[in-house]
């Protein structure tokens, strides 16, 4: 397998306030490229564009090509289940989106502290090794998103999983709360295949300080930004794929034509990439990645992501750019909840991956974006 998948997370949509609606059309060339340039592997759940992700592979993939030509990967969400017995209907309805009869690779999705305490108390390890013991997936693992002491926890109670998707990039590397390193070398030790998610965190390393991209563009003048993250997690000897959830055919036309003959980064790369990291860490003020698992169920319904990321080009980008940011700050709030409206239930910090205290950052989007 080629170290490169196709991610159907943030997918062309027709209208960039609904997330449903996905642009088939463009898909489908986005997956013709993909195809052709011999790579197979892709990734969705249930939750990604509240559903239609799933739907948008059986539309593009499932009905236009072979099931020889691809893998699919999809999860089984615990924050969308209220208990054990949701677990077969809820499998059998991401079979009928995806328009298949079995699935190559089936994730416990997202495990941390919480969701592994709910998905132990309702049986989700048994129930997805029974799945694979009666073919109806090929192989079993799980997302994860918490510390390396819990992944080995997991590992040595459930050696039955095949493997690991850890949230890994060069920025992450070494992050105190993220633990990519810590968390590969897990996986590792317990021999587990790794794949990689948000190896651009979210398009964060992709928009980067104009210093950094000087960097890498001196070192490597026809490489993008992306592939610098793209090869940092391809180039790890344990990692099977990396995941990069493409938006136009311009990224995936990008990412095929460096990935097609990957090579990994030498050593002169790896010294730039550690220059990069530093100038990185000192200009972002909230790392948010966009995923949304936090927008889900919001009370409030408080666009979170899109407020951090305001907020970031405000304080990115200073006064120069204040007045554009309160008019896109007003713009959002006509639909949504405002920051200030925010009631403190927490429930969106249970679900973040990047276990971002997001109560007290709204606090700041209120204060800077409210006034």
């Amino acid at each position: 397998m080629k170290k490169l998948g196709f991610g159907l997370m943030r997918l062309p949509l027709l209208d960039p306030s609904d997330t449903r609606s996905i642009d088939i059309e463009t898909v489908k060339k986005m997956v013709d490229l993909f195809l052709a340039r011999g790579f197979t592997y892709f990734d969705t759940a249930a939750c990604y564009h509240q559903g239609s992700s799933e739907i948008a592979f059986r539309e593009a993939v499932v009905k236009r090509y072979p099931c020889s030509a691809y893998t699919i990967t999809d999860k089984l969400t615990m924050f969308m289940l209220q208990n054990e017995a949701d677990m077969p209907g809820f499998f059998k309805a991401q079979l009928e989106r995806l328009g298949l009869d079995y699935m190559d690779y089936y994730w416990l999705h997202a495990m941390s502290q919480s969701s592994y305490r709910q998905a132990e108390e309702m049986h989700a390890f048994a129930f997805v090794q029974k799945l694979k013991e009666q073919g109806k997936v090929k192989h079993i693992g799980f997302s994860f998103h918490d510390d390396a002491e819990l992944l080995d926890e997991i590992l040595s109670k459930h050696p039955e999983m095949e493997y690991v998707q850890l949230q890994l990039n060069y920025l992450d590397w070494e992050d105190a709360g993220v633990q990519s390193r810590l968390c590969y070398e897990v996986a590792s030790k317990h021999g587990k295949p790794v794949i990689v998610m948000e190896p651009v965190k979210g398009g964060s390393l992709v928009n980067i300080p104009k210093e950094a991209e000087q960097l890498f563009h001196t070192c490597r003048p026809a490489y993008s930004i992306a592939s610098w993250a793209i090869r940092f997690a391809a180039s790890l000897d344990n990692v099977m794929t990396v995941l990069s959830g493409m938006s136009d055919e311009a990224q995936v036309e990008d990412n095929t034509g460096y990935m097609t003959e990957f090579q990994p980064l030498d050593d002169q790369e790896q010294a730039v990439i550690a220059q990069v990291t530093e100038i990185i860490k000192n200009s972002i003020t909230i790392p948010c990645t966009g995923c949304r698992y936090c927008v889900d169920g919001c009370p409030k319904n408080i666009a979170i992501p899109d407020y951090f990321s305001i907020y970031n080009d405000l304080t990115g980008l200073g006064v120069a750019h204040k007045a554009d940011a309160h008019s896109a700050y007003a713009h959002l709030a006509q639909t949504h909840g405002k920051a200030s409206d925010c009631i403190k239930c927490g429930r969106c910090e249970q679900r973040c991956p990047q276990h971002l205290p997001i109560r007290k950052h709204l606090e700041g989007v209120a204060q800077a974006l409210e006034h």
